[in-house]
């Protein structure tokens, strides 16, 4: 397979194709689990644990009993079940980014490419097959959605090695990438509207899987074995291998890219990255923002259906009705609501690459020449410009999460379409502001690594949706409310993040401080020191150096 897999000069040559196709991999295929809503619809009416509801239909608050030989029963029961598996699916689109991290960093993103696109064929398979018969085989479901997820997520994690093909616009590049991932909730809302025209339920899964196994062949065909190194990667390796007169063809010589891609040398200890206070910190932020968010795609229609029956025991069957159509609306409209991410995603990839191009001189120096080298000093330290745009980020991002959650408290349905677009943003912002972060403050081979530990922490944070979800329907009888405000409180945590980016920018800016002040001393010493030595040796002009004494 290695043989048959381009070489990096002819991935860099299909670095747009790759791109683009990325992009739209990621909207069809990443992470559309989290379209639930949408899905959880479809799942009802093809009767996935329908049985449990068929036992016990008094004291249901939310069962259709008009439509139950067409739509099947649903229940509280029913509910939790399906939302478990949901739990499990979303816990891996997030978990097992950690075990991905540590192999792409080893062995590439092409492998896990495959593996994912292959897992999410075979996940629409299980869930086409127990459709046919869903009382008997209605628990395939947990494993159906696990790969899912495992999938999707593998096609996400590995997309998000592209942007290094594209220098100053990497981070508008990775923007788009997660802006696609974030969109991918559209696409069961979008199956549905087929659904609810008239096609088959298995049919769908099975044109989806045939489709999966097109990114296997574009993966196949167009990715390298070897990962994307950088370009501050490049330039350092060619340093390293070359010399100075060869930097302009690291790009053209394949074989002097995958020699020093896994040569390159680990200067900095991962176990510093892992115990960094911006590392510990953003655990925090991202835990609370993953469980904020999941926790409202999860139960988004009992909260939609709590505002509309407002908690009756026993509805009417009109309020019932009319119940299930807002629901189903409400449901389509959060589904349409997620391509917002590919519009806002680039707006905070701009705010991460803000200013960056005054100080792109920082790495090009002039050739021995010291005056144009000091001439082309940077007016911006690329270190400092970058925290400043991850520290802006992430308080923009923060101030969207909790006037969602302020929105979300308010009892209106039509206000819900903001709490939606409010959610879309967050959901896109919160990854690229993370990544853009851990790009700009840890080493190129701690990346993937870091951000799968990340996620994972996040993802065993967001556990914690299942128990509220629980408590939800059963405790506070479908009533969202006082669990929304428990999670406004905490999501005020976020903001501790940004504040200690503003106190170690600082701490940065009074180093850099001391250092142009030690520097501009020591320059004028030697300027001093090198009108001396003129004045003393003109009269050496036949380029011979005078032998010391």
């Amino acid at each position: 397979m290695k043989g048959m897999a381009p070489s990096l000069t002819q991935a860099y040559r299909r670095r747009w194709w790759m791109a683009c196709t990325a992009v739209l991999e990621n909207l069809c295929f990443s992470a559309v689990l989290l379209g639930w809503g949408s899905l959880l619809i479809m799942l009802k009416k093809e009767r996935f644990y329908s049985h449990l509801c068929t036992k016990n239909e008094t004291g249901v608050p939310y069962v259709n009993h008009t439509n139950a030989s067409e739509e099947g029963l649903s229940c509280v029961d029913q509910e939790e079940l399906l939302n478990l598996g949901f739990t499990i699916g979303s816990f891996l689109l997030s978990a097992a980014t950690l075990p991905l991290g540590i192999l792409m960093d080893r062995y590439g993103p092409r492998p896990l490419r495959l593996t994912g696109s292959a897992c999410f064929a075979l996940s629409c398979v299980m869930m086409s097959v127990s459709a046919y018969n869903p009382e008997v085989l209605s628990a395939l479901i947990f494993l159906a959605l696990s790969l899912n997820g495992f999938g999707g997520i593998c096609l996400t994690f590995t997309s998000l090695t592209l942007p290094n093909m594209f220098g100053s616009l990497s981070s508008t590049v990775m923007s788009l990438m997660i802006g696609s991932y974030a969109s991918s909730a559209v696409t069961f809302p979008a199956v549905k509207l087929i659904y609810d025209a008239g096609v088959s339920f298995t049919v769908i899964m099975w044109v989806w899987a045939g489709l999966a196994t097109l990114v296997f062949l574009n993966c196949f065909l167009n990715w390298p074995v070897e990962s994307f190194p950088t370009p501050e990667e490049l330039e350092e390796m060619q340093k390293m291998r070359s010399g100075d007169d060869a930097q302009e063809q690291v790009n053209h010589s394949t074989d002097k890219l995958t020699e020093a891609t896994q040569n390159t040398p680990n200067t900095i200890p991962f176990r510093r990255s892992v115990f960094s206070p911006i590392f510990l910190w953003s655990l925090v932020t991202m835990g609370i923002s993953q469980l904020r968010i999941i926790f409202f795609m999860g139960a988004m229609n009992k909260m939609l259906e709590f505002l509309v029956t407002h908690g009756k025991s026993h509805p009417s069957g009109e309020l019932v009705t009319e119940a299930k159509e807002k629901v189903s609306f409400y449901s389509s409209i959060f589904g349409t609501l997620q391509l917002l991410c590919l519009v806002t995603c680039p707006l905070i990839g701009y705010i991460m690459d803000w200013k960056m191009k005054e100080c792109e001189e920082e790495t090009a120096p002039a050739k021995g020449d010291q005056q144009s080298s000091s001439a082309c000093k940077p007016k911006r330290d690329r270190k400092i410009q970058k925290l400043t745009n991850a520290m802006r980020a992430f308080t923009l991002t923060n101030l969207l999460l909790v006037l969602f959650g302020i929105t979300s408290l308010i009892d209106s349905l039509p206000l819900q379409i903001l709490t939606f677009i409010l959610h879309t943003m967050v959901r896109g912002f919160i990854h690229s502001c993370c990544g853009g972060l851990y790009a700009a403050v840890y080493p190129s081979n701690h990346f993937g690594t870091l951000t799968g530990l990340q996620s994972m922490i996040s993802a065993v944070f967001a556990l914690l949706q299942q128990p509220l979800f629980i408590a939800m329907v059963g405790h506070w009888e479908g009533d969202p409310y006082w669990i929304n405000v428990g999670l406004l409180i905490f999501s005020l945590a976020g903001f501790l993040l940004p504040g200690y980016l503003l106190y170690y920018r600082r701490h940065l800016m009074q180093e850099r401080a001391a250092q142009d002040k030690v520097t501009g001393q020591t320059a004028a010493e030697s300027q001093a020191l090198n009108q001396t030595d003129t004045k003393g040796i003109n009269h050496h002009s036949n380029g011979h150096i005078p032998q010391e004494a």
